[in-house]
């Protein structure tokens, strides 16, 4: 028996994509600049500071790890209280697509449109919480 999945449970799996996207671009570029032999190495010692792109993959994976958890329990927790749906799903696919616009906007250093992607993923959680509450 296949059961479809709620677009809030769908956007969970590919949430996941996001989290590899983040990883991979970040991965990449601090391995080019810190070299293979660091990245392959038991990286003790003080590491020298991340260049530009490096260090903007990284903060924007260290930002997507700070809103992902809330996004994992919500959607769940919808799904859970068999209340996926309406503002609920809106709400997911709100935050979905600006944490994917997000990356690009981090990485090129878009100043302002990048915090209103930001803003406007953490209304989708508003949105998200709203149906559950």
């Amino acid at each position: 028996m296949n059961t479809p999945l709620s677009l809030e449970l769908a956007l969970l799996g590919w949430s996941v994509i996001i989290l590899f996207i983040h990883v991979g671009l970040q991965g990449q570029l601090v391995t080019r600049e810190r070299g293979r032999e660091w990245n392959a190495g038991p990286r003790d010692g003080q590491a020298k500071p991340l260049g530009t792109y490096a260090g903007r993959a990284d903060r924007a994976l260290r930002n997507f790890q700070e809103t992902w958890p809330a996004f994992i329990a919500l959607a769940l927790a919808l799904a859970v209280s068999g209340r996926t749906g309406g503002i609920g799903a809106t709400g997911a696919l709100v935050w979905f697509v600006a944490r994917l616009v997000y990356i690009p906007l981090y990485l090129f250093g878009v100043p302002y449109i990048r915090s209103l992607a930001w803003l406007i993923s953490v209304i989708g959680l508003l949105l998200m919480l709203i149906r559950f509450l």
